[in-house]
């Protein structure tokens, strides 16, 4: 008996720990596993340097507000987060409504595909998909589209992966992607069809910037549609709380600074555009984005503890505990601000480049 005991007590500790780290284990179970957490294109032995770097720029915000100091801000971050995103989260890189009835995997999926519908393209038509991170909104974009989808991101490391990604599932032929700065992108003017950002301008240090790039490459008549992430009409800049929960935000998603939602039409027009459609996505009767970051908390704390085992046991590169541990507290902030109902990460702005320019019809 006491043999059985034993056998069945190291059985039920070996299946608990097989579906702690296993049945409740990363989002995206294709894609990046836990004992291949890296820091991107950042060496394993510079990782918890790199962080530090990164939370030096917080103590100099007029740093953060250069332009030419923003790239090298946000490809850390990327580097740093990117395979904890892709790990824990999965593919996409963003928020998306809860869909009753609908998995988050799917409720993601359609919000991306929504993006598409919006600016009409056609099969075969060429877009831009402005900081396409891992190239998970640009999948589900081209094959639902059939439209040619060219990517830009900061970060050569998603560079590699969203061109990993995409062989794999088939779409290479459909999914291009470039490594640059989307306030300098490397294209001619007027040779896309139709162009998307989701939840990717916000790291621009002035939105000014990137779309007035954005109206250059765009074909005239072609349309753009945004998800922003913005502090709403309920944001109070008085209220300490409000805006300790605002700064955990810019802290823990490299951001110069969130934009108020009523700057963003305003922006869109300065540049040129018309402006065809503006909601926020996330506002009644739209289903709480925040549910997945609630739900998630249990997976949080398993990843955590996971990933900790795996530093202390070399697996993981040193450092990379504080990374997750600076995610996972930007979590907390960013669901006080869907509660509050401060702060919403799709803002949708949909806008049209003129036929012709102001100078081209006089």
């Amino acid at each position: 008996m006491d043999s059985l005991a034993v056998f069945c007590t190291v059985g039920l500790l070996f299946g608990g720990l097989y579906w702690f780290i296993c049945v409740l284990g990363s989002a995206e179970t294709k894609g990046k596993r836990a004992v291949d957490i890296s820091g991107g294109s950042i060496s394993a032995e510079k990782i918890q340097d790199k962080y530090k770097q990164y939370w030096s720029f917080f103590r100099r915000p007029k740093e953060i507000e250069k332009a030419d100091k923003v790239p090298d801000f946000v490809d850390t971050f990327y580097n740093l987060v990117t395979d904890i995103y892709e790990w824990g989260w999965g593919q996409s890189f963003h928020f998306s409504p809860s869909v009753p009835g609908k998995s988050h995997r799917d409720a993601t999926r359609l919000h991306e595909e929504m993006a598409v519908d919006l600016i009409r393209v056609q099969p075969g038509d060429k877009i831009l998909d402005v900081g396409c991170g891992v190239g998970g909104p640009m999948r589900a974009i081209a094959a639902h589209s059939l439209a040619n989808v060219v990517g830009i991101t900061i970060n050569e490391y998603q560079v590699n992966r969203a061109r990993l990604h995409n062989k794999k599932a088939g779409l290479d032929a459909l999914c291009e992607v470039v490594c640059g700065n989307f306030l300098h992108m490397p294209f001619v003017d007027g040779s896309f069809d139709g162009a998307y950002s989701i939840e990717a301008t916000c790291h621009a240090p002035r939105l000014e910037d990137v779309y007035a790039e954005i109206f250059r490459v765009l074909k005239p008549g072609a349309l753009y549609v945004s998800y922003e992430w913005v502090t709403t009409e309920k944001f109070r800049v008085e209220d300490p709380e409000h805006v300790e929960i605002i700064q955990g935000i810019e802290r823990g998603d490299a951001l110069p600074g969130l934009r108020s939602y009523a700057d963003i039409a305003a922006t869109a027009r300065k540049v040129g555009f018309e402006v065809v459609k503006e909601l926020d996505l996330a506002a009644p009767p739209a289903k709480p984005w925040w549910t997945r970051l609630k739900m998630g908390r249990i997976a949080y704390w398993r990843n955590h503890i996971l990933i900790s085992v795996l530093a202390a046991l070399r697996v993981a590169p040193k450092g990379t505990v504080d990374v997750h541990e600076m995610l996972f507290k930007t979590a907390d902030y960013l669901t006080l601000g869907g509660e509050k109902g401060i702060f919403s990460p799709m803002h949708m702005i949909l806008c049209r480049k003129p036929d012709s320019s102001p100078a081209e019809s006089s």
